[in-house]
């Protein structure tokens, strides 16, 4: 499912919304956005001493990461709502941190625009789920 595959617990659902990408892609993109999430913070690591607000910075991609390892859980026990909710911070706290990082590590703050961008198609897909719920 989406965000993330770390603690996956099966899910099982009659319910599934026509623009939910097929399992099988989730695992490869995943793959590649947690690639582009070390090398992120590798890039904001080795310029520490350029950073004024380093730990800011760390605390926002400490946060939505834990919240994006934290997701499935909450999202395959059907609470849709806090799972979304979730989904706002990871977004939120990410884009503290591009914005954060950009004037020092440019190539770092592109690095995460993917991220972003699929963490939010996943909240789309998660208020869907939360929307047929209350149906």
């Amino acid at each position: 499912m989406i965000p993330s595959q770390a603690n996956q617990v099966t899910f099982d659902s009659e319910y599934e919304p026509f623009f939910q990408p097929p399992g099988w892609i989730i695992g490869p993109v995943w793959a590649v956005l947690y690639t582009t999430l070390a090398i992120s913070i590798t890039s904001v690591l080795s310029k520490r001493d350029d950073l004024q607000q380093f730990n800011l910075i760390i605390l926002c991609f400490v946060i939505q990461l834990t919240l994006n390892l934290a997701w499935p859980s909450v999202f395959n026990s059907e609470r849709y709502l806090l799972s979304l909710l979730m989904i706002i911070g990871m977004v939120v706290f990410s884009i503290a941190y591009v914005v954060l990082i950009h004037g020092t590590t440019p190539f770092a703050s592109r690095l995460m625009w993917p991220y972003i961008a699929w963490v939010s198609f996943a909240g789309i897909i998660n208020a869907a789920y939360l929307l047929n719920s209350l149906q």
